[in-house]
């Protein structure tokens, strides 16, 4: 699943964590702001004032603010007008003053085991070295290319050991359902949510095949397919679906399963028999398990395909129960046409009254997507990430996700925010504690296993603050991991897009190990007794 994109991108992009520019409130250019509500919550005294001629919502705190629901996924709204025929409106909650922002005021790494911060740093350490990542990307990148025995880690029992105790336990759940169990528990334990999980198993096609897809439509080559290709790619994602739980998500990745995939994919093509028929028993079983599958977005040569399937089972499935989805289309906000073409699927569920599921991320295509087709700076991407956001946990059209005609409402939504990126997901906490935000509206948080803890771990830690509370107003934010399972033959590949990925992010890398590096330094001087 590629739902977190680098934080580093190309040229002209300069490498380094995202940081969305913030106004602070005070500033002569924030004025004249005229006082429109006044808020009091156990968490403190905020102020919510809009700029005059600018209308944009900023707010002021007196206290750094908590945010407070139920620990599990809210209930669907019930029918009420004022759910379903959301306006246009001119302003949005984009602009929160950094000061304002949700943060904890402890140690939010506090809940990790040692092991985990350990590991954490020892990985983070090894991406950051200009000296020892180039030969770890070599090796990895033969262990999962390799046809020879000794370098299979599933026919090689020590390779295997030591992988497992390493990248393996940092990145994946486990190879069985009993360590899948094991590690999503764990998870849940130290507090989040739940997990996205998907199945690491991939096809690997040959050059001859990518290049002669229209070959698997009929005869001897159509029935290699479906024995090889859609048939264990069905089967391993049914048993991603049996072991989620409900509150879970599972991912799934149309290309996986192979040729005949890609090929109606990119011809934009109903599905095949044999592939309709597998979409539609995990379709079936994850309703009457209530784990939402999250569709994930794949190559632009593709993604036309994926939409057309996706609002096809969106209609059929996002209607059972409103305001909850268990189809979620995925959007790429580094693309300069998702606005439009997310606007255009809200218009199609409005019409049609069903809740469309939107998983919004940065992107992970910049490798193989043209360049034309992204924004030309980051800052353009973070713009775009930030204002589609705010529409959706407000349901409100906004100057990013414009409506696409006049007297469009905004329909139920149900969302899952992609992003290690720290101040986003700072500030879509506090547009959903604002009083523009529709409560009523499903939202999760997520970041890859193994990655972005420090992110993920201030998630958990605010939701831990704001147990017991007794909650009308405010949400407890909702964490979750993506987190693979497989042998680690299986995985391998995927730990070598995520060592890449952390190549790739070396600032974002950086801030991940000195995380894990302070946290370490404060529990030990915390065992001396020289701090709290």
């Amino acid at each position: 699943m590629h739902f977190i994109c680098p934080s580093t991108f190309p040229s002209p992009y300069i490498p380094h964590i995202f940081l969305p520019s913030v106004s602070v409130v005070g500033r002569s250019s924030l004025l004249p702001i005229y006082l429109s509500t006044i808020r009091h919550q156990q968490c403190g005294l905020y102020l919510i004032g809009r700029n005059g001629p600018y209308q944009k919502l900023r707010v002021a705190t007196t206290t750094r603010r908590k945010i407070h629901s139920s620990s599990t996924r809210p209930s669907p709204p019930a029918d009420q007008p004022a759910l379903t025929a959301a306006a246009h409106v001119d302003h949005l909650p984009t602009e929160v003053p950094g000061d304002s922002l949700p943060m904890a005021k402890s140690a939010p790494l506090s809940i990790l085991p040692i092991s985990t911060v350990l590991r954490n740093l020892a990985t983070t350490s090894i991406s950051c070295s200009p000296i020892l990542l180039p030969p770890s990307l070599a090796i990895m990148n033969m262990l999962a290319h390799s046809n020879q025995a000794v370098f299979n880690p599933d026919r090689n029992p020590l390779l295997r050991w030591f992988l497992k105790k390493t990248f393996y336990a940092q990145f994946c759940a486990g190879e069985n359902a009993a360590e899948v169990r094991r590690t999503i528990d764990g998870l849940k334990k130290i507090g989040f949510t739940g997990v996205i999980l998907g199945y690491a198993r991939e096809i690997v096609l040959t050059e001859a095949q990518t290049h002669n897809l229209a070959s698997c439509e009929e005869g001897p080559v159509a029935e290699e397919c479906v024995r090889n290709e859609i048939g264990p790619w069905a089967a391993g994602t049914l048993e991603t679906v049996r072991l989620a739980r409900p509150g879970d998500f599972v991912a799934l990745k149309f290309s996986g399963a192979g040729r005949q995939a890609l090929y109606a994919l990119k011809n934009r093509l109903a599905p095949p028999p044999h592939l309709r028929k597998a979409i539609n028993e995990i379709c079936e079983l994850a309703a009457e398990r209530d784990v939402p599958l999250l569709f994930d977005a794949e190559q632009m040569s593709i993604q036309a395909g994926i939409d057309d399937w996706t609002l096809e089972y969106q209609r059929k499935y996002n209607t059972r129960t409103p305001g909850h989805a268990i189809i979620y289309g995925t959007y790429q906000a580094y693309l300069k046409s998702t606005p439009t073409t997310l606007a255009s699927h809200l218009e199609t569920a409005s019409k049609e009254g069903f809740t469309l599921g939107v998983k919004l991320v940065r992107g992970a295509y910049l490798g193989s997507d043209p360049r034309y087709i992204i924004h030309d700076t980051k800052a353009d991407t973070d713009a775009a990430y930030n204002g589609i956001a705010a529409s959706l946990i407000c349901r409100k059209w906004g100057s990013v996700l414009k409506a696409p005609k006049e007297n469009i409402s905004f329909p139920r939504v149900s969302i899952v925010l992609g992003s290690h990126n720290l101040e986003s997901v700072r500030r879509a906490r506090a547009i959903r504690d604002s009083g523009e935000a529709d409560r009523g509206t499903e939202l999760a948080i997520a970041q890859l296993q193994g990655m972005a803890d420090e992110v993920s771990c201030e998630l958990v830690y605010a939701a831990k603050q704001c147990a017991g509370y007794v909650r009308e107003k405010g949400d407890v934010p909702k964490a979750y991991k993506y987190i693979v399972w497989g042998t680690t033959g299986e995985c391998m590949k995927y730990l070598l897009r995520r060592a890449h990925e952390n190549r790739d992010a070396v600032a974002r890398t950086k801030s991940g190990r000195d995380a894990m590096w302070a946290e370490l330094k404060r529990r030990f001087r915390t065992s001396l007794g020289l701090a709290a």
